[in-house]
């Protein structure tokens, strides 16, 4: 996920002012969800503390508590998924290079890891979307996994078949909505349309950062996408936004919630789930 979104001229989505439905008001307030009904989910791992998409950070956030995953995918040359955020590998590694045309064995050859704290600096491979399911597969407890495709990409649809295929060998395509485990995200409405294609039973969440969606007399997000996915300073400018897409039946997911204030001013809103890069600090806020 992209940083926060720019500020927009109010609007109305489902015949709501998402500009001046405020935290505050009688109708937000009953919104307002239960802190234990709220699901944490650690962005990256709990990637405040520790490199950002490496085993470390998601062991962390397993032994924090989190209740999900996020991640983000990309498809390799030899078309292998792995968790990194960016289009080059210059940010978060010791490396040059566009993941797409690197293999697998070139990215592990990398540190992923030293960049996070250089004055101790400890390294980390790069993380495979196998290996975080290895991880969740022996957490011994209910793990969500919510995985965004990145997009545009070289390979286009290749990293949505290729993600539904891990999934598939990992038993987790679900028979049911209702029954998984596993999300997938995207901005792109052409990937979520490839998804439930392949596989319809799995849950999508349609993302966000800048333009407010307009639903129409369906009242759908693009992609058929079941779940909202707008990010923390869309909402934080327009709070009516989530009662409006609650009203026309969607839960919402909102990212990068870290401050206080933010997950106060969700809870009030009625979220279901908070995607933070401090999943031990959120849950202690909400008391567990």
């Amino acid at each position: 996920m992209p940083g926060d979104g720019g500020h927009l001229a109010p609007r109305t989505v489902v015949g709501v002012d998402t500009q001046h439905s405020a935290a505050g008001s009688p109708a937000a307030r009953t919104d307002r969800v239960e802190r234990s009904a709220v699901k944490v989910i650690a962005h990256r791992g709990s990637s405040a503390a520790l490199p950002e998409h490496t085993e470390e950070a998601y062991r962390r956030a397993l032994e924090e508590g989190a209740d999900g995953l996020e991640c983000d995918v990309r498809v390799t040359a030899d078309g292998q998924l792995v968790c990194v955020h960016d289009r080059t590998v210059a940010r978060t590694s010791d490396g040059r290079g566009t993941v797409s045309t690197m293999t697998l064995a070139q990215l592990s050859a990398l540190d992923f890891g030293s960049w996070k704290h250089p004055q101790e600096p400890r390294r980390s491979s790069v993380l495979t979307l196998e290996r975080l399911l290895e991880l969740v597969a022996d957490a011994g407890r209910r793990v969500e996994l919510a995985i965004e495709t990145k997009h545009p990409v070289r390979y286009a649809g290749r990293v949505e078949a290729e993600l539904l295929r891990v999934l598939d060998r990992f038993g987790l395509l679900p028979a049911a909505p209702e029954e998984s485990t596993v999300r997938v995200m995207s901005f792109s409405e052409l990937a979520l349309h490839r998804v439930r294609r392949a596989a319809p039973a799995v849950p999508r969440v349609y993302l966000w950062e800048r333009r407010l969606p307009v639903l129409g007399r369906t009242r759908s997000l693009p992609g058929g996408a079941a779940v909202a996915g707008p990010g923390i300073e869309l909402v934080r400018r327009n709070p009516g936004l989530v009662t409006a897409l609650r009203r026309a039946g969607h839960p919402v997911h909102v990212w990068t919630v870290d401050r206080p204030e933010d997950v106060e001013l969700c809870l009030e809103l009625g979220v279901a789930a908070l995607i933070t890069n401090r999943p031990a600090e959120v849950l202690a806020q909400l008391g567990r």
